[in-house]
């Protein structure tokens, strides 16, 4: 048997409204808004969808008197169409003004996000900082201090810059950005909580475009700290290259158990859906083992034996009618989320495939005979044939799911695709 059990970084448990992050909690998927945030009904029907699509918590702008001033009619809006995700504040340069003029704002957001690198300049930094942590302290709200490499706190690090340069053996400038990176984020709480501001409603990030810089900056900041950490590439990029980067450094951290929520940065292409950056944050948890979020769909890639394209039709549509479903079937059918159905090609892998899932088909590949055997927990159950192939299976999809997660389903053991099968 092999141990697939990740380890996890010891972190202080946070309540962000409903949501809890860090120490016994699973790893959390987030996601924010490129509306404007004034604009309340844009908004808020984003947010809804990006809810719908799983995200957990969504953050919003607050970065004028508007947004700030609409942040209370989106709550409300919200919560007349059933969504109670909790509702994060990015806040720059002028937060402490917007949480102090608009406290109905304050009070409507579930968390504040604080980057110590744009709180102010000179003298007004701490006066500025104070400010936004006690009204956090008043309204009893949790505040990520997000530090990013690309709005670090330039006095901060060219202090460090010199310190560094006094040394008999300097370190490498790259060194010195990511352990200033490090320390603004753990100064920074420690200032919190002289503030008043509890430890456990603390939660850090310290995010780069760089993978290799990321995986370093992580592991330096989980081993000082016991704060819940938030994963993200920033400015991760467009399509699969943001893709892959964020899949790449998160990945590495989760495995090793460091991060306790996480947010794919991904670009979205004009117009595209906003939401694909939290599927892409649900798919790196559910194949990594530590989540499920949705039936998943196992596939062959195709080869020479599958010249037909109905099979790569089918798996796609089955995927998309099972993401579609959830936000249904989430509370209706407990345990669906753990769900394995497998559309496979041709006669080398199908039958043996289909049977490891919960459900599975093998479709015929080029030259076999055109019938599909169905498989259903292991076990033969049906031959489909003819041109409604694909309508017969999604009928079956549903019948099962209904049978087995329903109000008066058997108690069930989900099956787990083993290693040697993937």
């Amino acid at each position: 048997m092999f141990n697939t059990k990740l380890p996890r970084h010891t972190t202080r448990k946070v309540w962000v409204g409903n949501i809890a992050i860090g120490g016994d909690a699973p790893v959390v998927v987030q996601s924010m808004t490129n509306t404007d945030t004034a604009d309340i009904a844009g908004t808020t029907e984003q947010t809804y969808a990006l809810w719908r699509a799983g995200s957990e918590m969504v953050r919003i702008t607050v970065n004028t008197l508007e947004a700030a001033q609409a942040v209370p009619h989106i709550r409300d809006a919200l919560a007349k169409m059933g969504c109670d995700v909790p509702l994060i504040g990015d806040f720059h340069f002028n937060g402490h003004k917007l949480l102090t003029s608009v406290p109905e704002c304050a009070e409507a957001l579930a968390k504040y996000r604080i980057n110590p690198g744009n709180v102010g300049k000179g003298s007004k930094r701490d006066e500025q900082y104070a400010a936004m942590i006690e009204t956090a302290c008043r309204y009893n709200k949790p505040v990520r201090i997000g530090v990013n490499w690309g709005s670090l706190d330039q006095a901060h690090l060219a202090r460090m810059m010199d310190e560094n340069a006094q040394r008999a053996q300097p370190f490498e400038p790259e060194w010195v950005m990511r352990e200033a990176l490090i320390t603004s984020a753990l100064e920074s709480a420690q200032k919190a909580e002289e503030i008043g501001l509890p430890r456990d409603k603390i939660i850090l990030s310290c995010k780069l475009s760089g993978v290799q810089d990321l995986i370093s900056t992580y592991r330096e900041l989980a081993s000082r700290s016991d704060y819940p950490l938030h994963l993200g590439l920033t400015e991760a990029g467009m399509g699969s290259k943001g893709i892959v980067a964020s899949t790449a450094a998160l990945s590495v951290l989760l495995q090793e158990g460091i991060g306790d929520t996480i947010r794919i940065s991904l670009t979205p292409a004009p117009g595209g859906d906003r939401s694909q950056e939290v599927i892409v944050a649900q798919e790196i948890l559910q194949t990594m083992g530590l989540r499920s979020f949705t039936p998943m769909v196992v596939a062959c890639p195709g080869c020479g034996r599958t010249t037909s394209t109905v099979f790569q039709h089918l798996a796609q549509d089955i995927q998309r009618y099972l993401r579609d479903q959830m936000p249904t079937w989430r509370n209706q059918y407990p345990g669906v989320e753990a769900m394995h159905v497998a559309v496979m090609g041709c006669v080398v892998n199908g039958p043996g495939e289909s049977k490891h899932a919960n459900i599975g088909i093998s479709l015929p590949g080029t030259g076999e005979v055109p019938v599909a055997p169905v498989y259903v927990d292991g076990q033969k159950t049906v031959t489909l044939k003819g041109e409604h192939i694909a309508e017969e299976f999604q009928a079956i999809v549903e019948d099962y799911v209904h049978s087995h997660y329903g109000a008066n389903a058997p108690a069930i053991t989900n099956k787990t695709i083993p290693i040697h099968s993937i």
